[in-house]
């Protein structure tokens, strides 16, 4: 599933909607000036004047990485959650089977840290022996299909969804994948810094199987081998910016044709393992991933596949294992790949576990507590505002045919809006949450989820399926659906203020609205029509004119140096930075339409226009550590928080007309230089 996301949204209250004169009169300016750091030059550091007050006041603190607005809005939900799950928890007398038993046991599980020490690797020891088995390639791939069932994904990924050629179709899908480190420049790039990760990498690995009870030969071994395999999938694995683009990543074969092209995987166990033996068709992302894969377990000793698989084991369930598996996954994870000093409290973990396993049923209590369901009628509102400022700028673009035009009018008219929680909610009845061990409940959990997706093979795509819950502090646009949507959970300030005036708001979570439509015409969503099939609905000429446009703004990040040494990735946060820029054109002139029937004033001594663009920037108010940067870097589609300011408003004229921005400033770029799209 490709989800084009990154801008959280909430829900709206009085945005433009019919509000009087009078009343909006009555509104506040929605601005802290103690966010500000005044002493700054807004266009030499337009980031450190509108965040540098925020950033000092909000130091980080040993348990994050980054710590941001966007981690702010996230904690208080946390803490809004715990109270919910509490009152479940708390409750001896929960009927069996019920939502209420399944949420209270998993959290209590979870902090149950006595019997989780007492347990120590005894939860893993039947998935590690069935592993220890294997004596043949015919049980290795029955073995590597039973895996998947609970989230166990070796080698690459897999999943269900939209036919991005035939979207109300669903599809069986592979992607390149098994790599524990995540990006594959940890594995190949050779600087002093990706290869003191590496050395502790293998280090980690050797102390995870002594941990789960090997000997220390076999933890050494098995820590050479997980990395060599580790290794070999990162050197064939595609960039991301590679993975970016929607054609050559669609490659669909017959499973006859897979089974035929690479037959020395053992498919027929695999997929019948797995449950996938009723597949007809197969969207092999990266077929080359997939070839080395073949090759891997073809030709490997089984007794460096079996440490590879078990690795697998034990790295994923290690978060439902003892303080000390927990401590030492930390250790690598937390300390060295991000630089946190300290890992979060067991409560926050045990939060974010029943959230993962039940999400659906947590948000269905989040959303009865904190979103009245009417607040969707007020969002829906400030979504067709947006709407309707998006077809403006469309109509007026002078690079853009009347022909293509006139198809993205109909593909923004298209766009299906989902806001808040969804109308239909998960059924949880067939999930078991039973009194043997965090682990093996947790496994269950992915069980269940897995078998959903399995019951979408060959059949038609739910539109009304929600891709985040409610609770989720981020919103998304899916282009195979056509579709954005707004959790309800980022409903608090600084995105949204009711209290607060236009100027606020739609610097805000208008911006975060009008990003998310504007991912429906980034470099990747535009290749999609309106109804989510990926296909060229521009004009020759159009789709050059894109892409001359878009150049601008990837090779003007790529000229960012984010750290000593380390430049940003313009070509990888390409769509994201599109989007912002979109968002921040689109809620500017849906502004300055409100501001004909609803004119504002100076307070503060800002005027309208500049609390628009201090409320963007305050939406991504933060710190961060050095070793996150580089984390984010090489991974992150989206730019750093910093940059989504310093590096967007830039290219929009209106900021420098606000705060008068002149050529003398370092932040300025003559009006030739500034990207120009949507």
């Amino acid at each position: 599933m490709k989800l084009l996301n990154l801008l959280p949204l909430g829900v709206v209250c009085m945005m433009s909607m019919g509000v009087s004169k009078t009343s909006a009169q009555t509104l506040k300016s929605g601005i802290n000036l103690s966010n500000l750091d005044k002493t700054a030059n807004p266009g030499t550091d337009f980031y450190q004047f509108a965040c540098g007050g925020w950033m000092k006041q909000h130091p980080l603190t040993a348990e994050y990485a980054r710590f941001g607005s966007f981690d702010m809005v996230a904690e208080n939900n946390k803490n809004q959650l715990k109270g919910l799950i509490l009152k479940l928890a708390e409750n001896k007398n929960n009927a069996p089977g019920s939502l209420a038993q399944k949420v209270g046991d998993v959290y209590n599980m979870a902090m149950d840290s006595i019997t989780l020490n007492k347990q120590g690797a005894a939860p893993l020891k039947a998935d590690l022996a069935k592993i220890s088995a294997i004596r043949t390639r015919a049980q290795l791939y029955t073995v590597l299909g039973d895996l998947r069932h609970f989230g166990c994904d070796p080698f690459f990924g897999l999943y269900i969804g939209a036919d991005d050629k035939n979207s109300k179709a669903n599809l069986l899908q592979f992607g390149q994948g098994g790599l524990s480190l995540g990006e594959r420049d940890y594995y190949l790039e050779q600087s002093a810094k990706m290869k003191d990760i590496r050395a502790k990498y293998v280090k980690f690995i050797a102390k995870m199987f002594r941990l789960a009870g090997y000997d220390a030969t076999t933890a050494q071994n098995a820590s050479k081998y997980v990395m060599d395999i580790e290794t070999r999938l990162a050197k064939i694995a595609r960039t991301q910016e590679a993975l970016r683009d929607p054609y050559k990543n669609y490659n669909k074969m017959t499973v006859d044709q897979v089974k035929a092209k690479w037959s020395t995987f053992g498919w027929n166990n695999f997929l019948d393992h797995a449950g996938l033996s009723a597949a007809k068709e197969i969207n092999v992302g990266q077929p080359e991933s997939i070839g080395e894969v073949a090759k891997i377990t073809a030709t490997l000793p089984l007794k460096e596949i079996v440490a590879y698989l078990q690795w697998n084991i034990i790295n994923g369930g290690a978060s439902e294992l003892s303080d000390a598996f927990i401590q030492a996954q930390f250790d690598f994870y937390g300390r060295t790949m991000s630089g946190r000093q300290q890992n979060r409290p067991r409560w926050k973990r045990a939060v974010s576990a029943v959230d993962g396993a039940l999400g659906e049923a947590v948000g269905k209590m989040y959303v009865e507590e904190y979103f009245p369901a009417s607040s969707k009628e007020r969002m829906i509102q400030l979504v067709k505002n947006l709407q309707k400022s998006l077809s403006e700028r469309i109509q007026g673009l002078a690079w853009m045919s009347d022909a293509t035009k006139e198809k993205a009018q109909e593909k923004l008219a298209a766009f299906r809006i989902k806001i808040g929680y969804p109308d239909k909610w998960k059924d949880y009845s067939k999930l078991d949450i039973k009194n043997d061990s965090y682990y093996a409940n947790m496994k269950r959990a992915s069980e269940w989820e897995y078998d959903r997706m399995l019951e979408k093979l060959g059949k038609p795509v739910d539109p009304d399926e929600w891709l985040m819950t409610p609770q989720t502090v981020n919103a998304y646009y899916n282009p195979t659906t056509n579709e954005i949507c707004f959790p309800a959970g980022i409903l608090q300030y600084p995105f949204f203020d009711m209290k607060a005036d236009d100027a606020f708001n739609y610097g805000a979570i208008g911006v975060v609205i009008g990003h998310e439509m504007t991912h429906g015409f980034d470099d990747q969503g535009r290749q999609y029509d309106k109804e989510g099939n990926l296909k060229d609905w521009w004009t020759a000429e159009d789709g050059k004119n894109f892409e001359t446009r878009a150049k601008v703004m990837s090779d003007f990040f790529s000229n960012i140096t984010v750290a000593p040494g380390l430049k940003a990735n313009g070509q990888l946060t390409l769509g994201e930075n599109i989007a912002d820029h979109g968002g921040l054109q689109v809620s500017y002139n849906a502004f300055k339409n409100a501001m004909k029937e609803t004119p504002l004033t100076t307070i503060d001594g800002f005027t309208p226009e500049q609390r628009f663009f201090l409320a963007y920037a305050n939406v991504w108010a933060g710190n961060i550590r050095p070793e996150q940067i580089l984390n984010q870097t090489k991974s992150d589609p989206h730019a750093l928080g910093k940059w989504r300011v310093d590096g967007a408003l830039p290219q929009i004229g209106a900021w420098y007309e606000a705060f008068g921005i002149q050529p003398s400033d370092s932040m300025y770029l003559p009006v030739e230089k500034r990207v120009s799209i949507w």
